[in-house]
């Protein structure tokens, strides 16, 4: 008899599961998306880990209430309208 074979999990949805599970490396992840953005070629990058790191702290509306600023602003610095390369916000 065949196994049933598992439904795999998402890349993003690891990563996500990996930040909130363990916050010192979160942290590091932090570090290293905000030397990102000093480089025009990897600001993308960069904007993807952070936006990466909201969502695994409660998504962006959490993350802009807690630092004071608008929703709509963290979300449009975090997408292509506001950084054309980046893909979509799936959180906006």
């Amino acid at each position: 008899m065949k196994q049933p074979v598992q439904a795999s999990v998402s890349h993003h949805e690891r990563e996500v599961e990996e930040l909130r599970a363990d916050r010192e490396m979160a942290v590091e992840y932090l570090k290293a998306a905000m030397q990102e953005l000093d480089d025009p070629q990897h600001r993308a990058a960069g904007l993807l880990a952070l936006r990466t790191i909201a969502e695994a702290y409660g998504g962006l509306g959490t993350v802009a209430e807690q630092a004071g600023i608008s929703r709509e602003a963290l979300c449009q610095s975090l997408s292509p309208k506001g950084n054309p390369s980046l893909k979509p916000c799936w959180q906006c």
